[in-house]
C-alpha cells in the first residue's frame, strides 16, 4: 500500500475533466484554510509543481505571490522603486521603456506565469522594427524590474536571466587627432563657443556636465574646476546630480582653458550689458543672449557647423570627451589618471573604451625599453 501523506504535505487527484490538480494547505487565513492549487496535464507533471511548491514554502518563500500582471507590477516597480531614487531623465527613460515597449507586449502576462518565452518573443518583435542596442536596454529595464519582483518574493526567479539580450555591435571611439584639434579650436577662436569646447576637450567633460557648469564651480586663480552638477534638457532645462559619485570631481585647468573662460566671461559680461532687463541671471557659465541655460540639442547643431567651418568631417559633442582621454593617453599619462579626469568608475572602463591608443603606448613602450637595454653595436 502506498504510503498516505503527512499533513501538509499536499494531496493530488484527478479531476472529472481530466486535468491533474494538487493541493497544498499553507495555513489557515482569516479563519479559512489557506491553499495553493496546481495544475497539470499529467501527475508527473502536478507532482514535480507540488515538490517545488514545498520546498519554496519549507523555505519561506512566498507560495502563493499576489495575483497581478506583469503592467501591474511594472507600474508599481515605477512609482515605488524607480521614482524616489533615480535622477528625472533616468525615471523618464524607464518610463517610456515600460509603457511604450514592455506594457503593450507582456503586460496582460500574469506576473507569477511570466516565463523566458515570453520576453525571447518580445525581443524577437521589437527586432524587426528597432536597433540591437534599443531592445538590450528593454532587456536591461525589465531584468532590473525582476530583480525587484525577486527580492519582494513575487516571483521565484528573474528569467531575464534565462534569456541572452542581443549582441550589440561595439561602436568605435573616434576622437579628433592633435592636428584637427588645434584647427578646430583655430577657427572658433573668439567664437561664443570657444571656452566651451575648450573646456570639454581639456577636461574630457560630458555635454551635461559642460553646460551644468556655474561660475561658482570655476577658480580661474587657481585654475580649478568642479563638476557637481549636470543639465539635463528632458522635459525642460534642470540641474540634477552627477552621472555617478566619481562623476564628482574637481580638476586642474589647462591654460589654454583658463584663457579661453577669462575671454567668455568678458565676453558674457558686455551681452549681459546688451540684454538689459531681458537677461536672467543664473550663474550658468555657457548660456544663451539672455543668462538662459543653453539647449542640449542646439549646441550640437552648432558643434557641427563649426567642424565643417574647419573643414572636419562629422563628429558628436561627445567625441570632445574621446579625444580629451586619447590625447593623455598617448602622451603616456597614466591611465588611473585619465580616469580620474574623465570620472569613470572603474579604470577597466578606461581602458576598454580606449583601446584604440593601446598599439601607439605599446610601441612607446617597446621604444623605452629598447634604449635602456640596447647593446651598442
Amino acid at each position: 500500500m502506498a504510503k498516505r501523506r503527512g499533513q501538509r504535505e499536499g494531496s493530488i487527484f484527478k479531476r472529472r475533466d481530466g486535468r491533474w490538480c494538487a493541493a497544498l494547505t499553507l495555513g489557515w487565513k482569516n479563519g479559512k484554510r489557506h491553499r495553493k492549487w496546481l495544475y497539470g496535464g499529467t501527475r508527473q507533471d502536478v507532482q514535480q509543481q507540488l515538490t517545488t511548491a514545498l520546498r519554496n514554502h519549507q523555505l519561506g518563500l512566498n507560495v502563493a505571490p499576489e495575483r497581478q500582471t506583469a503592467a501591474q507590477f511594472l507600474e508599481r516597480w515605477l512609482t515605488d522603486c524607480v521614482a524616489p531614487s533615480t535622477r528625472p531623465r533616468t525615471l523618464d527613460s524607464y518610463s517610456d521603456t515600460v509603457r511604450l515597449h514592455l506594457i503593450p507586449t507582456i503586460g496582460k502576462v500574469p506576473l507569477g506565469k511570466l516565463a523566458p518565452q515570453h520576453v525571447q518573443a518580445m525581443m524577437n518583435a521589437k527586432l524587426a522594427d528597432f536597433s540591437p542596442r534599443s531592445v538590450q536596454y528593454m532587456h536591461s529595464v525589465l531584468s532590473r524590474a525582476l530583480n525587484r519582483a525577486v527580492k519582494w518574493d513575487l516571483v521565484a526567479r528573474n528569467v531575464c536571466t534565462l534569456v541572452s539580450p542581443p549582441r550589440v555591435p561595439r561602436r568605435l571611439v573616434e576622437p579628433l587627432s592633435p592636428d584637427d584639434a588645434r584647427r578646430l579650436l583655430e577657427v572658433v577662436k573668439d567664437d561664443q563657443n570657444e571656452a566651451l569646447y575648450s573646456v570639454a576637450m581639456a577636461l574630457g567633460l560630458r555635454k551635461g556636465e559642460a553646460l551644468g557648469l556655474r561660475w561658482q564651480d570655476v577658480d580661474l586663480e587657481s585654475a580649478t574646476l568642479s563638476v557637481r552638477h549636470q543639465l539635463q534638457n528632458r522635459r525642460g532645462k534642470r540641474l540634477t546630480e552627477p552621472k555617478s559619485d566619481r562623476s564628482r570631481r574637481t580638476l586642474p585647468l589647462p591654460e589654454f582653458a583658463v584663457k579661453a573662460l577669462r575671454s567668455h566671461r568678458a565676453r558674457q559680461l558686455e551681452a549681459r550689458l546688451l540684454a538689459g532687463s531681458r537677461w536672467q541671471e543664473t550663474g550658468h557659465v555657457f548660456t544663451t543672449s539672455i543668462g538662459t541655460p543653453m539647449d542640449a540639442s542646439r549646441v550640437s547643431k552648432q558643434f557641427r557647423r563649426a567642424l565643417a567651418k574647419a573643414g572636419l568631417p562629422h563628429k558628436r559633442f561627445h567625441d570632445l570627451r574621446h579625444t580629451a582621454a586619447s590625447l593623455l593617453l598617448a602622451q603616456g599619462v597614466h591611465p588611473r589618471v585619465v580616469m580620474e579626469i574623465l570620472g569613470h568608475s572603474q579604470i577597466s572602463v578606461t581602458m576598454n573604451t580606449y583601446s584604440h591608443v593601446m598599439p601607439t603606448l605599446l610601441r612607446d613602450a617597446a621604444d623605452k625599453m629598447d634604449a635602456i637595454l640596447a647593446v651598442g653595436e
